[in-house]
């Protein structure tokens, strides 16, 4: 079967797409391997309507709503290869089915590469944190932490300063220049240049961070701005042009959520930067409704 639209990725940016193509009443296949980035938080906050709910559950309301489309197809499995074919694409799964389409939307999402620290990984989305608008609010007045990570790390410690006392932690990495150093005394963050042995904590909860020469300092949210990788080589395949972002590569699109290769439309954390479960959402209505726009506007100017 030929859908007029193949969405891959079923997470906030792809259901938000599909909906509103279904809701043009036109033939839309999201295909999804189940893995969202926010898998590992356990509620989402600051979402419309949604503030303090668990993101999986979310989804899965969201599929639900969705399916009850006529003209909608879910399936759970990976997107392995897309090329270009006679009027469309066409979508090969790791199950090697094969689908075809008129136009795609690629939502596969990003994935987060963390520092190799002992008793990080395990408390990522949990006291680990990246966003402190999503994560912010329920350890205010905490001993807050920024790990350096990369040049994100000044400007992330002056903002996360409104939610508590803030520690940029250099992890033995480069000071900061004088400039930011003197933004960084007036907003009253502390400056930690020793390195980190572990974090330390019951469960998924953080108390402390072990530093070099067995120095123990309290701490309750930890913060850093992670490099990411794009979660499938399917937009280089297609040959869409990528952009270096703040964290990692980002498809290119413009106002629309086209991206350079006419028919394929981007959306959510793959094609902006920063990151967001609301921006997702808005880019998925975006791209949704450019795609169909597409489709009854395009065949007329030819």
């Amino acid at each position: 079967m030929r859908h007029d639209a193949i969405v891959i990725g079923g997470s906030y940016a792809g259901l938000s797409a599909a909906i509103h193509v279904a809701r043009a009443r036109r033939s839309v296949c999201v295909i999804d391997a189940g893995n969202p980035r926010n898998r590992f938080a356990e509620s989402s906050h600051g979402f419309f309507g949604q503030d303090g709910s668990e993101p999986r559950a979310m989804i899965a309301s969201a599929q639900a709503q969705l399916e009850r489309y006529p003209t909608v197809k879910v399936v759970a499995g990976e997107a392995v290869m897309a090329r270009a074919v006679a009027g469309g694409f066409e979508v090969t799964l790791a199950s090697g089915e094969t689908r075809t389409s008129t136009k795609l939307v690629l939502a596969f999402g990003i994935s987060d590469k963390l520092p190799e620290l002992p008793g990080l990984s395990e408390r990522w989305g949990k006291s680990v944190l990246h966003c402190p608008y999503c994560h912010g609010f329920e350890f205010a007045g905490g001993h807050m932490g920024v790990l350096q990570t990369g040049s994100m790390a000044v400007h992330q410690a002056l903002l996360i300063a409104d939610w508590g006392p803030t520690t940029l932690y250099l992890n033995g990495g480069a000071k900061p220049d004088e400039d930011n150093l003197a933004k960084l005394a007036r907003r009253d963050v502390a400056v930690e240049p020793a390195r980190i042995v572990a974090l330390r904590g019951d469960g998924t909860s953080l108390s402390s961070l072990r530093l070099e020469g067995e120095r123990d300092v309290p701490i309750d949210a930890f913060y850093l701005a992670s490099q990411t990788r794009l979660n499938s080589p399917i937009a280089k395949q297609l040959g869409c042009a990528l952009d270096d972002g703040p964290f990692g590569p980002v498809i290119r699109t413009d106002a629309s959520k086209l991206t350079t290769v006419p028919g394929v439309y981007a959306a959510g954390d793959v094609a902006r930067a920063p990151h967001n479960a609301s921006w997702a959402v808005s880019d998925g209505v975006t791209a949704g409704v450019s795609l169909h726009q597409s489709l009854v506007f395009g065949p007329l100017q030819a």
